[in-house]
């Protein structure tokens, strides 16, 4: 296959890249800084664009089996601790995405062989906030707040390519856990440091999924043809944050019985600490009805594959 992938040498978008590439497909990255990748293999190259425009790279999409488009700016920031939701950066977080998806749009409906399939990135922020006991398929309406909103008109902006006769599947995604990135060394720090435990009241859900799980089921939905709509990247396992942070503990054979109070990180950082308190039971019930079969269907073995792998084998 010769895929594309937006937004490549992200966390995701690396992983996915490697992935494609060791198994000898033709990977083209298109990423605002090419040169921050290590070693990869032959078969990725990278190319250089401005995330707004199918300027330079449109040439690509002309036979490609797919684009992945992951570009965006981090919802939570760059550095260790999230960056504040000011005006400027909601403008960012929303434009980032919109911009790009439009630039995919633009390149598909220029392509005189048009690709078979535009994987759009998404999230479960798309559904808004929900307590625990409320439970959140692919078939559940959007929320209404700034989450929301962006993953609302970020999965619209590659709309158009479903009429030009291109298949799009959506992917809504929880939290990749990697020690490679995302959120999951900031929450494992307080537990290698013996001060760790769930966040607020730890009722809240909290949706995730390991890494390889993610790029194997963008794999899997690219490879299906009749893989469409919109598609939960979840575990299969929903738990709260006080199970997650029982089983993060755990893994870490760290205590996880000390609680940060939510309005901490309401005072601390904002709106954006909602990324914390708040969540939904997002369950991948149509990638499960296909058929996909996750390698790590337990948040438990998830981080024991992450910080106990040796564990984890002996325990099958």
């Amino acid at each position: 296959m010769r895929v594309i992938i937006t937004g490549g040498t992200g966390l995701i978008g690396h992983a996915l890249a490697m992935s494609l590439g060791k198994d000898g497909h033709q990977v083209n990255i298109l990423s605002r800084n090419p040169r921050q990748a290590g070693p990869v293999p032959e078969t990725i190259s990278f190319h250089f664009w401005d995330a707004q425009t199918a300027d330079g790279w449109g040439d690509l999409v002309n036979g490609a089996d797919a684009i992945v488009n992951l570009a965006g700016a981090s919802i939570a920031g760059d550095g260790f601790f999230p960056a504040m939701w000011t005006m400027e950066r909601k403008d960012l977080i929303l434009k980032s995405r919109v911009n790009s998806g439009n630039a995919v749009t633009e390149a598909v409906q220029a392509a005189t062989q048009k690709p078979k399939v535009v994987i759009q990135a998404s999230a479960v922020g798309y559904y808004g906030n929900h307590p625990f006991d409320v439970e959140i398929t692919e078939d559940s309406p959007p929320g209404n707040d700034f989450l929301a909103d962006v993953c609302q008109q970020w999965e619209a902006s590659t709309a158009p390519v479903e009429e030009m006769g291109v298949r799009r599947a959506i992917i809504r995604t929880g939290v990749v856990l990697s020690d490679q990135g995302g959120a999951l060394p900031r929450q494992a720090l307080p537990f290698k440091l013996f001060a760790g435990g769930p966040i607020g009241s730890g009722k809240q859900p909290f949706p995730w999924i390991h890494l390889d799980d993610e790029v194997r089921a963008i794999r899997f939905l690219i490879e299906q043809g009749n893989a469409s709509g919109a598609f939960n990247l979840t575990g299969p396992e929903a738990v709260t944050n006080r199970e997650f942070s029982k089983a993060l503990g755990k893994a870490l054979n760290r205590p996880s019985f000390i609680p940060t109070p939510g309005f901490v990180f309401k005072i601390a950082f904002g709106e954006v600490s909602k990324l914390l308190t708040e969540g939904q039971k997002a369950i991948p019930k149509k990638l499960m009805d296909m058929g996909f079969q996750f390698r790590y269907p337990t948040a438990q073995q998830a981080l024991y594959a992450i910080y106990k792998p040796t564990a984890l084998q002996q325990t099958g």
